[in-house]
């Protein structure tokens, strides 16, 4: 019973941390955006092409790991099939590019509320131990957030 409490008492005093880095909700900090240009490039049996712009990130946990969570903006409405492709995961850092299938042609450039997508890639512990930032790429910025 003594080793019970113990173990209560000190998960509730971790989770009540707030602001801690102990505190396993507070791993992964705010987002941060920057501005840059990709020459689109093809991954082979993905034909899908990068979004033109992510405008969220999010990252929350789970009891088996974390969910990474990408919002963007497509040109046209209409994107469908949209998905996070892991680019690069080594040192620490993973990469992802936000690629979504284009709608057939002629399709209406619609409100910006109508262009608007959103994907999210599950990550379990294994993928999630030693990650310290993880980048979302489009076509005109990406967006990351860095674990404190």
């Amino acid at each position: 019973m003594l080793r019970v409490t113990i173990a209560l008492t000190l998960c509730l005093s971790l989770a009540a941390c707030g602001e801690s880095r102990l505190n396993p909700f507070n791993w992964f900090g705010g987002e941060r955006e920057e501005r840059i240009t990709v020459t689109e490039v093809e991954r082979p049996g993905d034909p899908r092409p990068l979004v033109a712009e992510i405008t969220g990130l999010a990252i929350e946990p789970t009891t088996s790991g974390a969910i990474l969570t990408a919002t963007a903006l497509t040109e046209t409405s209409g994107h469908w099939r949209p998905g996070l492709v892991l680019v690069s995961g080594e040192d620490g850092a993973a990469s992802y590019e936000f690629r979504a299938a284009p709608p057939p042609e002629g399709a209406t450039q619609g409100t910006g509320r109508s262009r608007e997508i959103v994907a999210a890639v599950a990550l379990g512990p294994d993928e999630l131990r030693g990650l310290r930032s993880i980048t979302v790429i489009a076509r005109t910025n990406r967006r990351s957030v860095e674990r404190r």
